[in-house]
C-alpha cells in the first residue's frame, strides 16, 4: 500500500522556489490549489480521505530540486505539481522516472519538456514560445512596428525567444535588434539607454520579475514611453508592486482566462470558494495553482480504486477533462494539455486587466 494510504491522507508534493526569485509567484500558485483542496475536503475529502499538499523550497535550483522530489518520492506521495522554472523541472526528470512519479502541470512552457513527450509529465499551461508568439500578435496587432526583443541568456529565455522571432515572422516583421543579458548581473540601464535612443515603439522582455522591473525603471529614466511585454511568469502581485508608478500600462501574457471573469465556469468557481475563505479577488497565478488542483483531483477520482501513482499514469493517459470550460486531452504521444494564452495590461489600480 502506498504510503500516503496509510497515512490516511492522499499527499501531493510541490516542489517550488517558494524562496528566491519566484517566491511571490510560487507562494500564489501553492494558495490557489490550497483554496481547491479545503473545498474538497470540506465536503468529505475523496472516498473520505483528505488531500494533503506537502511543499518543499527548492529555492529556484536544480540541484535542491531534484533532492526534494527525492525526498518526496520517498515519502510515498501520489505525484508532483506545479514545479516552477525550467531548470529546476527538468532537474526531477529522472527521479520521476526512477519512482515512476506522475507530475501536473508544472508551472514551466519550455519547449524541452513538450518535445520530445516526457511520459511523466503533464502539462496544463500553454508553451513559452506560444506565449512570446501571443505578445508579438497583440503588438502588432495594436501597429506597433519597430520591436525590440530583450532577454535572459538563459534556457528560459532562449527557448521564449524563439517563439518571438517565430511571432515576428507570422507578422511579418522582424526584430530591431535582439539584446541577451545576464541573469545574475543583468546592468540593463545601458542596454535601455540605447533603446530609448533608437526610438523603438515596443520591447518584448524576457526575463526573471527582478530583471524585467530593473529595466523597465530603467527604460522610463531614460525617456522612453515605448510599450513593454512581458511573460506569465511576472503575473504576480509583487511584481507589480515592485514596479511601483511604472507598472501602469505593462503588457503580460496570461495562460489562464481571466481571473474576474464570472462567465467562466472555472473563474466562477475559483472566486466563490475565495470569497467563502475571506478572500474578494484571485491572481492569475492564484488561479492557475486552483485549474492544477482541479485536475489532480479529477486525475484522483478516475484512478478509482486503484489510488496509487500507476493508478494515475494510467487514469491521465488518454483522459478527457473539462476544467470548468477548459478541456485538457491527454494521449500516451501528447501530453500538451492546453494551448490558450491571452494578454493582459496592468492598469492604474494595479490589476491585470484584459
Amino acid at each position: 500500500m502506498d504510503a500516503a494510504l496509510a497515512q490516511g491522507a492522499l499527499r501531493i508534493g510541490m516542489v517550488a522556489g517558494f524562496s528566491g526569485p519566484v517566491a511571490s509567484v510560487v507562494q500564489e500558485s501553492a494558495e490557489g490549489a490550497r483554496l481547491y483542496f479545503d473545498a474538497v475536503n470540506a465536503q468529505g475529502g475523496i472516498k473520505g480521505q483528505n488531500i494533503e499538499l506537502v511543499t518543499q523550497d527548492d529555492k529556484y535550483d536544480p540541484a535542491t530540486a531534484a533532492a526534494a522530489a527525492k525526498s518526496l518520492a520517498s515519502q510515498g506521495v501520489l505525484a508532483l505539481m506545479l514545479s516552477r522554472g525550467t531548470g529546476p523541472t527538468e532537474a526531477m526528470l529522472p527521479v520521476l522516472k526512477d519512482n515512476r512519479l506522475p507530475l501536473i502541470a508544472p508551472a514551466t512552457g519550455a519547449i524541452s519538456l513538450y518535445e520530445p513527450i516526457q511520459p511523466y509529465v503533464f502539462h496544463l499551461r500553454a508553451s513559452y514560445q506560444r506565449e512570446a508568439e501571443r505578445a508579438v500578435r497583440h503588438l502588432a496587432g495594436i501597429g506597433v512596428k519597430r520591436i525590440t526583443i530583450v532577454q535572459v541568456n538563459d534556457p528560459f529565455g532562449n527557448d521564449a525567444g524563439k517563439g518571438a522571432i517565430k511571432g515576428l515572422d507570422e507578422m511579418k516583421l522582424r526584430a530591431m535588434s535582439h539584446l541577451r543579458f545576464d541573469r545574475n548581473r543583468p546592468d540593463l540601464a545601458p542596454t535601455m539607454q540605447a533603446i530609448a535612443k533608437a526610438n523603438i515603439e515596443a520591447v518584448v522582455f524576457i526575463g526573471p520579475a527582478y530583471a524585467v522591473v530593473e529595466g523597465v525603471n530603467a527604460l522610463r529614466a531614460a525617456g522612453s514611453t515605448a510599450h513593454v511585454a512581458t511573460l506569465s511568469n511576472n503575473a504576480s502581485a509583487d511584481f507589480v508592486k515592485a514596479l511601483g508608478e511604472n507598472a501602469r500600462g505593462i503588457i503580460v501574457t496570461q495562460l489562464f482566462p481571466y481571473e474576474r471573469s464570472t462567465s467562466n465556469p472555472l473563474v466562477r468557481e475559483a472566486l466563490a470558494l475565495a470569497k467563502a475563505a475571506g478572500r474578494h479577488e484571485l491572481t492569475p497565478a492564484q488561479l492557475e495553482g486552483f485549474a492544477a488542483a482541479r485536475l489532480v483531483v479529477e486525475a484522483i477520482k478516475r484512478a478509482g480504486k486503484d489510488l496509487s501513482r500507476e493508478g494515475l499514469l494510467k487514469a491521465l493517459d488518454g483522459a478527457r477533462i473539462d476544467l470548468g470550460g477548459l478541456q485538457v486531452h491527454y494521449t500516451e504521444k501528447d501530453h500538451t494539455g492546453l494551448e490558450f494564452t491571452d494578454v493582459s495590461i496592468i492598469g492604474p489600480d494595479g490589476k491585470f486587466w484584459r
